[in-house]
């Protein structure tokens, strides 16, 4: 050790680890034991177990670390933006001369204002429909133009284009943009807002798919991407839209209303463009099991052709017995057509010898003979005309005195139709109780004709016209002052009709 220069102070002079480890042991023992209340930002969780954070309110913040050993014993999981109450104690990194607090617990104190205000715009935005998968469209399975809106400048543009020339080698339209800060969620909607203005067929091609792609961070960090005015403009966009935002465990407001989300930027490539060699190796797939398709169909119908043939006869042997018959009737056909003249021959000799001058002569005296008989018969058929005329001229005569006699035939039948009607009812034994007669029987159903069949006490049945009664049979002699009405004399029939016609 260096002899060091005199001063004038007595002061001995500390070292920088001197001096750092004095004051570590200053704060932890003064204070090692804090209860700390706060929200939670810049979460990672090392490889090695340990846990790294930062604990801050609106006007501070203070890092955080968790131990391998007490990471399980925690009372919740630490997550960005989780507002909790942690217990420990206050210590020093002397390398990086800051201080920080090693957690020994860590309990829930309610969601963090950042994440209570994202989730109130969550529900609001969800009430309006705007997450409903219905609304989202479908992605282009083979894009010609991709639209990219990041950061020119960081790695998840390299990340996107190197993915795209190897996958689907298209044209790539980058619109740059910060992604982090106040500007950004303005610039980002901007950015969707003139990819879908773009007319179709213009100068500038339109993009068939935009990708939203900003690497990971911490809540603060993405807090852009949570804005409502951006969110808006995304579910009104007309392009499909595929969100990048962040790393697999960050969400953001627009993961909710893009077409879709990817967990990664390189995923958001491999979403939007499919693998060209995987194409082509699966055309060549199609090209092969359509040509293999083609020869099976092939190789079968010959084989079926081949097999078909073997079943069939040769065509000698199909055309011999035709052949044969066909010689057969070639050779009777000569003598046919001579016995057919031959025949017609002796049908001509028969009529040329009717036509003879003797022939002609019978046949002209028999016709005239017809003739004569069909004359006398048309005289006779003259003479009698007028006698047919005249009895022609009495037909309306007499079928009037024919429709007169049938209709006086019809009134006597009527008549006597009539009166068996009248002697039918006169016989009919419901006839006298219409007339205020009854009829009694005894009990066991006889009819009484007489009144020595009764005894005093019988009980009978009286039927009259419309029902029975009963009745129980008193002292003898009629009853007093009966009298019976006398009948009303009935009506005389008119007398027929005498007159008749004469039907001569």
């Amino acid at each position: 050790m260096t002899d060091l220069p005199p001063t004038d102070s007595n002061a001995p002079p500390y070292s920088v680890s001197e001096l750092a480890f004095a004051l570590k042991r200053t704060l932890e023992d003064r204070y090692g034991f804090v209860r700390l209340r706060g929200e939670l930002s810049k979460v990672t969780h090392h490889g090695n177990g340990h846990v790294y954070l930062t604990i801050k309110d609106d006007k501070a913040a203070i890092d955080g670390v968790v131990w391998k050993g007490n990471v399980r014993s925690l009372g919740v999981r630490p997550e960005h933006g989780l507002e909790v109450i942690v217990t420990g104690k206050i210590t020093t990194y002397p390398a990086g001369s800051r201080y920080q607090i090693v957690i020994d617990s860590m309990e829930a104190a309610g969601v963090g204002a950042l994440l209570a205000q994202l989730e109130r715009l969550k529900a609001k935005l969800a009430s309006e429909g705007l997450f409903e998968p219905s609304r989202k469209r479908p992605l282009p399975s083979m894009p010609a133009v991709v639209g990219v809106i990041t950061s020119p400048t960081g790695a998840v543009i390299r990340d996107i284009l190197h993915r795209i020339r190897d996958r689907w080698p298209c044209r790539v339209l980058v619109w740059p943009v910060v992604v982090q800060g106040e500007a950004a969620a303005g610039q980002v909607s901007a950015a969707i807002r003139g990819f879908n203005a773009i007319a179709p067929g213009g100068p500038v091609p339109r993009p068939d798919i935009l990708i939203v792609a900003r690497g990971g961070g911490s809540v603060e960090d993405l807090w852009a991407f949570n804005d409502e005015a951006l969110a808006r403009t995304v579910a009104e966009g007309t392009i499909p839209l595929i969100s990048a935002v962040g790393h697999e465990t960050d969400t953001t407001l627009i993961d909710f209303v893009s077409d879709r989300r990817a967990p990664t930027p390189t995923a958001a490539a491999e979403i939007a463009t499919p693998v060209l060699a995987e194409l082509r190796a699966l055309i060549s797939d199609f090209d092969r099991r359509l040509n293999r398709c083609g020869s099976r169909v092939l190789e079968e119908r010959r084989t079926r052709l081949t097999s078909a043939a073997r079943g069939l006869p040769r065509p000698t042997d199909l055309l011999a017995l035709a052949q044969q018959r066909f010689d057969i009737a070639s050779g009777r056909l000569d003598a046919a057509l001579q016995r057919n003249t031959a025949v017609h021959a002796q049908d001509l000799l028969k009529v040329t010898a009717r036509l003879t001058p003797d022939a002609l002569r019978r046949q002209h005296a028999a016709k005239a003979e017809r003739l004569a008989d069909l004359s006398r018969r048309l005289n006779a058929c003259g003479t009698r005309a007028p006698e047919r005329a005249r009895t022609h001229a009495r037909l309306p005569v007499l079928w009037e005195r024919l429709q007169s006699a049938g209709t006086r035939r019809l009134t006597r039948a009527e008549e006597q139709l009539a009166g068996l009607d009248k002697l039918r009812r006169s016989l009919d034994p419901r006839r006298p109780m219409e007339l205020g007669f009854a009829l009694v029987r005894k009990a066991d159903g006889t009819i009484i004709r007489s009144s020595a069949a009764l005894a005093l006490g019988d009980h009978v049945a009286l039927q009259f016209a419309d029902g029975e009664r009963e009745a129980v049979i008193g002292n003898d002699g009629p009853p007093p002052s009966a009298v019976r009405p006398a009948p009303a004399p009935r009506p005389k029939p008119p007398p027929p009709k005498t007159e008749q016609g004469d039907l001569f």
